[in-house]
């Protein structure tokens, strides 16, 4: 949970001037649109944090499919309590499930392909375990959670390199001082820088901002080359064009839209008359 959440549940002084403070409620959580529910047992923190004697319980797992309307939790306790962490918990829930529900659309886009659905490093600066939460509860698979369990040579260190030395040097010199076990991965964005990464054998070369026609091409050349690595395809890739991209034969796909894109699903608490 991010650290910035104690400040989200100082004292309120709208219901310390109108609730009182002995008054017990209690609020179901609904699902406005169909979605892919996620966050319960974050909400669940919040409140425990908020006031342990409030009573929360999830009636969905996390990951569950739900139509529009669905009472996804419920919650009992101090009516003040539960108005205090109302708005903190649904940007929770909101976001998270809208997380998933994004994800899933891209899951279920390229369904019968072999291709995997990724997420990127391209998350809300303190969120990303939550978010790569929520890209599992989507049925997507996280790629490396930050700098220090992948290797992931993108242009910017390739421009850096020593005249002279190719992407497979720079394969090569990045696993000659890895961790034994981390997957080495680079980025290319044409057939030539392919050709020359795969002769250095990485276990991944993503491949930027290529249509269709070329990344077809670039499998064909990694399944002549190098059949072992994996082709990660990215950059420019959405719900319209994604199915195109896994019909190519590339093994995973990554999208940062999961993450930086996502739209809150819609959620609300149903307070009683």
């Amino acid at each position: 949970m991010p650290d910035s959440l104690p400040s989200e549940l100082v004292r309120d002084l709208t219901c310390a001037a109108l609730i009182d403070p002995a008054e017990i409620a209690t609020i179901n959580v609904v699902v406005r649109r169909e979605g892919v529910f996620a966050g319960g047992p974050v909400a669940e923190l919040v409140f425990g944090r908020l006031d342990p004697t409030v009573a929360w319980q999830s009636l969905v797992p996390d990951g569950t499919s739900v139509a529009a309307q669905t009472v996804v939790a419920c919650a009992s306790g101090s009516l003040r309590s539960l108005l205090i962490g109302e708005r903190t918990a649904l940007n929770f829930l909101m976001h998270l499930s809208g997380v998933a529900t994004q994800t899933r659309k891209f899951i279920d886009a390229v369904a019968g392909t072999k291709a995997v659905i990724l997420d990127t490093r391209k998350t809300l600066p303190g969120w990303r375990a939550l978010e790569k939460y929520a890209v599992r509860c989507g049925s997507g698979t996280n790629h490396r959670m930050g700098l220090y369990d992948g290797v992931l040579i993108k242009d910017n260190h390739l421009a850096a390199l020593v005249r002279g030395q190719s992407i497979a040097d720079a394969v090569r010199q990045a696993r000659s001082v890895s961790p034994s076990g981390i997957a080495i991965e680079v980025e290319v964005d044409s057939l030539e820088q392919l050709r020359d990464a795969l002769v250095g054998g990485p276990e991944i070369v993503l491949l930027d901002n290529m249509g269709p026609p070329m990344l077809r091409e670039a499998v064909r050349l990694r399944d002549e080359i190098a059949p072992a690595v994996r082709l990660e395809a990215s950059g420019g890739i959405t719900l319209d064009n994604v199915r195109k991209i896994a019909e190519t034969g590339v093994d995973r796909i990554s999208i940062g839209a999961l993450t930086h894109s996502a739209p809150a699903l819609d959620i609300a608490f149903d307070w009683p008359n």
